[in-house]
């Protein structure tokens, strides 16, 4: 059965997969979502026999309905192949009590690759399904980890650029180093005064400037985006969720049709968004557990049903969740109001305008499958601590918030139920972090001195990502406010 799209924001005429892709945002402002969930074709006991491409294709030919088998498949095979650094592609680890769900074996070591790598393929073949001759701008913000991931995917890609802006300070020194050292002349990255929600507000305001819109046509280009807001970016984490659970059943670790629990670290809300599409089409995930950091307005909306931004941004060790506006939380506030794009509308237009919402009891009652917790920074260090001498495993800062919230979840309600923790990010990307927990001597070493002395502690190789920027010149030095955005995408464009 065909899966058309929707805007959370209006009723227009639903469009295909790849004009989703392609549009990345509607014009209205709102996010494309399926119309409705399709459910696994596949039984449990087949997908454990599949490897990870298989598995892909098995899903996301549920989701992406107007790709053709053939097309579908060159894109995965493009995209999950040696530049993974394990075969499995997302293999899991038991380590205690817990599975972790290791999504940074791709090219710049965090859980971005795992759609980035893809998207690209799903782009160039859409532009091309829908007779597109202009140029594809892709333009994003990022909170860390997206900013590599898309600019690997898309370097050099003809018939694209990518510009990429991030908060100055607001990222790790890997990060930060990962991104500048970028090269392609068909990219650019711009370090902004300001924060994550600055950068992710700037660029919805470029993708909404119909002004802009109509000069870009002129010269040929057009804007799509390589962000979460991006379902091309979210069917793809759809199909580990899947892979992970068809791997715990192919190895004894589970029955079928057991649940399984899965705790994911949020800041954008795509990632445990796309585990609650998998347990919409039939996955047995048990409790979603949403996990944040000290900006935990995603904790306090499942507390209380108000979405609230109006607080202090805090800077932490997780820095990919430091984030106040979680845009992909929309798709979920759309299907809970009974997939009413003008009661979505209002909600955003207050949080637009007034920096909060609240949703009703019925909608809330609707978010009873899913748990929030978070851990502090102190609580987050601790656990990398308390993981590593356990079980001599190294978590990032991420997957340690995760890990924190996992045990409170448990001890608050005994669930003792089989658990999935999504690892986000190598440890290797946070070093300073994870030594100063860990208990490294690590005040007057740089990053990379750190890196190895992780590599000697975790039995661990320094990581290819890391190892490449250890030495690499930097590439992108722009800076600007957070108003100048929009003069410094025209500017690369020669608009």
């Amino acid at each position: 059965m065909e899966v058309l799209y929707n805007s959370t924001r209006s009723n227009a005429a639903p469009i295909k997969a790849s004009e989703a892709i392609l549009r990345g945002l509607s014009q209205d402002g709102g996010l494309f979502v399926p119309d409705h969930i399709p459910a696994l074709d596949k039984s449990l006991e087949e997908l454990a026999g599949m490897d990870y491409r298989q598995t892909a294709y098995e899903v996301m030919k549920l989701f992406l309905t107007d790709f053709t088998q053939e097309e579908l498949k060159e894109c995965i095979d493009r995209a999950y192949d040696g530049k993974f650094d394990t075969p499995a592609i997302a293999p899991v680890r038991e380590a205690g009590d817990a599975y972790y769900l290791e999504l940074f074996h791709g090219p710049t070591i965090a859980f971005k690759d795992m759609a980035l790598s893809i998207l690209p393929h799903l782009m160039i073949t859409a532009a091309r399904k829908n007779q597109v001759k202009n140029e594809i701008v892709i333009l994003t913000a990022t909170s860390g980890d997206t900013g590599k991931a898309a600019l690997a995917g898309f370097a050099g890609v003809e018939g694209t650029r990518i510009i990429v802006f991030y908060p100055k300070n607001g990222v790790s020194p890997i990060q930060e180093k990962q991104m500048v050292t970028q090269k392609g002349d068909n990219t650019l990255v711009v370090g902004i005064h300001g924060n994550f929600d600055d950068a992710q507000t700037g660029v919805k305001q470029i993708f909404s400037d119909r002004e802009l819109a109509r000069e870009m046509e002129g010269k040929g280009f057009q804007f799509s985006s390589a962000n979460s807001i991006n379902i091309g970016r979210l069917v793809p984490q759809v199909c580990y969720y899947v892979y992970a659970y068809a791997q715990l059943l192919a190895q004894g670790k589970l029955q079928a049709g057991e649940p399984l629990n899965a705790v994911v670290p949020t800041g954008n809300f795509g990632n445990i968004l796309a585990a609650y599409y998998a347990k919409q089409m039939g996955l047995p995930i048990g409790k979603l557990i949403c996990a944040s950091n000290e900006n935990k307005v995603l904790f306090d909306f499942f507390q209380t049903g108000v979405y609230d931004r109006n607080r202090e941004f805090v800077l932490t060790s997780s820095p990919s969740m430091d984030i106040l506006i979680s845009s992909n939380l929309e798709r979920l506030i759309y299907g809970i109001a009974g997939e009413d794009a003008q009661e979505n509308g209002r909600l955003m237009a207050e949080l637009s305008q007034n920096g909060r919402y609240g949703i009703t009891g019925k909608m809330r009652e609707r978010l009873a499958g899913f748990y929030a917790g978070y851990a502090d920074q102190e609580e987050t260090a601790e656990e990398i601590r308390r993981v590593y001498h356990a079980c001599g495993y190294v978590l990032d800062p991420h997957t340690a918030v995760a890990s924190a919230v996992c045990g409170k979840y448990r001890r608050e309600t005994g669930d003792q139920a089989k658990t999935l923790i999504v690892s986000t990010a190598s440890p290797f990307k946070f070093t300073k972090s994870v030594m100063d927990a860990i208990g490294g001597s690590c005040d007057r070493m740089g990053d990379f001195e750190l890196a190895d002395q992780l590599s000697g502690l975790s039995g661990v190789s320094v990581p290819a990502a890391v190892e490449e920027i250890r030495n690499a010149p930097i590439v992108h030095k722009k800076e600007c406010g957070a108003g100048q955005m929009k003069d410094v995408v025209k500017e690369f464009l020669g608009i």
